[in-house]
């Protein structure tokens, strides 16, 4: 059996600073797609029915509507995994775990826990 060399603490935080930096951006992404995305479904549910149900009747609604529901649904989900991955990685308490979980439901919610977690992990680790 071979010893392996043991890891010094730099390299360590290394390797802890890049897994951050990759998870961080994995979660920007997502943090922005799914934002954007919940202000497109908003628009959606306000066009069916605000305008097409109560004012104008005779509109129909596009069929390519109902995509943008799952789009978001699904981007939701994959939203959550990434910030649940970042979460761990920072050691977020768990008050702000899960208020960044329900920022991809509320509009505008999601831009602003983007910026605010963004720029404390920067500040944190350096990047």
């Amino acid at each position: 059996m071979t010893d392996a060399p043991t890891p010094t603490a730099q390299q360590l935080a290394d390797k802890r600073r890049t897994q951050v930096k990759g998870a961080l951006g994995r979660y920007r992404f997502m943090a922005n797609f799914t934002g954007v995305f919940l202000l497109i479904l908003c628009a959606e549910v306000i066009y069916k029915w605000v305008v097409v149900k109560f004012w104008l009747t005779d509109l129909t609604v596009p069929g390519w509507m109902d995509a943008i529901g799952f789009i978001h649904g699904w981007g939701y989900v994959i939203y959550l995994g990434l910030a649940a991955d970042l979460g761990i990685k920072v050691r977020w308490p768990a008050k702000r775990f899960v208020l960044t979980l329900l920022a991809g439901t509320i509009p505008f919610a999601s831009f602003y826990f983007e910026k605010k977690n963004t720029d404390e992990i920067r500040a944190q680790y350096d990047l």
